[in-house]
C-alpha cells in the first residue's frame, strides 16, 4: 500500500501574474512576473518546501496556463495526480498591486467560472483523503457548485480522521459581495456572509482545526473578539482555532485547555500576500512533528514573515532550515 500523504490539501489554484514593481498602480506597471497561486495549491507547496509530502486536488483550464501549474507543481514537489482539466474553462488568473507594507489589492480573473470550482464527488479518491495525515480544505471550495457537494462529501467520508483543517479563507467577491477579494464585502457583505455562514458551520462539524484572521472568523461565528472567536470555534466542533490577529500576532486555544498567544515578528513587509499561506504549511508541519502550541505558532509566524519579505508566494516559500536561521536570528 502507498504511503499516507502528509497533507491532501483541496481547493484553489492558478496563475499570479504579479507586478515585478513595487509602488506602482497596474495601469503604470511595465513589468511582470508569472507564478502558482491559489491558496490550496500554496499551502501545498509550503508544507513541501519544509519537507513533508503533499498533494492537491483541484482542476485547471486546458490551456498552456494549466500545463504550466502542473509543471510548477512538480518543480516543488507536489503531487499533481489529482490535478485534472476541465474543457471549456480557462485557467484561473489573479493580479495584484504591491504597496507595502499592508496594501495588496488583488484582481481575480475566473469567468465564467473556474475549474477549481468543477469537482465532483465522484471524481475523489477517498481512500487517500481518509488516509492522509491532513486534509486541507478552504472557504472558497463552499462558494459554489459542485465544489461544495464536493468539499463536504470529502470532509464527511473523512469523519474526522487524523487532522482535518478548515482554513475559512473569505474572498467575498466569490460570494455576492462587492470590493474585491478581501474586506467586509461592502454593501452586500452582510447578506454575503450570511449566505456563506451554514456553509461554514456545516464545515466546521467534520474538522479538527479551523485557522483564519479574525474577518475569516467573523464569517463562521458572527463574532470580532479573537477570544470570542476561538470559543466559538471550540464550541462549533474543532479541537484547535487559531485566530491571526495581524499586529497583535496569533491566537491559538485547544479544546483541551491549552493555549498560546504569539506576538507578530517584524520584518520589512515586500508582499504580504503569500504570508498566510506559508503560515498555513508550516502550521501542518508543526502538527504533524507534534510540537507544543507555543512552538508551533511561532514557528508558522516567522514561516509567514520570511515570505512576507519576498516578492512571490510560491516560489518564496522557504525550507525548515531558512525558518530554522530566521528563528535563531530572533
Amino acid at each position: 500500500m502507498t504511503e499516507p500523504y502528509d497533507l491532501i490539501t483541496m481547493g484553489r489554484i492558478g496563475v499570479d501574474i504579479y507586478p515585478l514593481q513595487t509602488g506602482v498602480p497596474l495601469a503604470r506597471v511595465e513589468t511582470f512576473g508569472k507564478f502558482l497561486g491559489g491558496s490550496a495549491a500554496n499551502v501545498a507547496v509550503a508544507a513541501a518546501r519544509l519537507g513533508r509530502r503533499s498533494a492537491v486536488i483541484t482542476r485547471t483550464g486546458t490551456d498552456p496556463f494549466g500545463d504550466y501549474l502542473h509543471q510548477a507543481l512538480r518543480d516543488f514537489g507536489v503531487d499533481d495526480r489529482w490535478v485534472s482539466p476541465v474543457a471549456d474553462l480557462p485557467t484561473p488568473v489573479t493580479f495584484c498591486e504591491i504597496f507595502p507594507p499592508d496594501d495588496f489589492p488583488l484582481y481575480f480573473y475566473r469567468r465564467p467560472k473556474a475549474p477549481d470550482l468543477v469537482m465532483h464527488p465522484e471524481e475523489l479518491d477517498l481512500d487517500a483523503i481518509t488516509a492522509a495525515r491532513i486534509f486541507w480544505i478552504t472557504g472558497t471550495g463552499l462558494c459554489e457548485e459542485p465544489s461544495r457537494g464536493t468539499t463536504l462529501a470529502a470532509l464527511e467520508a473523512r469523519a474526522r480522521s487524523g487532522i482535518t483543517v478548515f482554513d475559512l479563507d473569505w474572498r467575498p467577491m466569490f460570494w455576492g459581495g462587492e470590493g474585491g477579494a478581501s474586506g467586509d464585502g461592502g454593501a452586500r457583505g452582510a447578506e454575503a456572509r450570511a449566505t456563506a455562514r451554514p456553509f461554514y458551520e456545516a464545515a466546521l462539524r467534520h474538522a479538527t482545526v479551523a485557522v483564519g484572521n479574525v474577518d475569516e472568523a467573523e464569517v463562521a461565528t458572527g463574532l470580532r473578539d479573537p477570544k470570542s472567536c476561538a470559543k466559538a470555534l471550540l464550541d462549533m466542533g474543532v479541537e484547535l482555532a487559531v485566530v491571526k490577529q495581524g499586529p497583535r500576532g496569533v491566537l491559538a486555544v485547544h479544546r483541551d485547555g491549552r493555549s498560546a498567544e504569539v506576538p507578530p515578528t517584524p520584518v520589512e513587509v515586500v508582499n504580504g500576500l503569500g504570508a498566510g499561506d506559508s503560515f498555513g504549511g508550516a502550521l501542518c508541519h508543526g502538527l504533524l512533528a507534534g510540537w507544543d502550541l507555543e512552538r508551533t505558532m511561532r514557528y508558522a509566524n516567522a514561516a509567514g514573515a520570511l515570505v512576507a519579505t519576498r516578492l512571490a508566494c510560491s516560489s518564496a516559500m522557504p525550507t525548515a532550515e531558512e525558518v530554522d536561521a530566521f528563528l535563531a536570528e530572533r
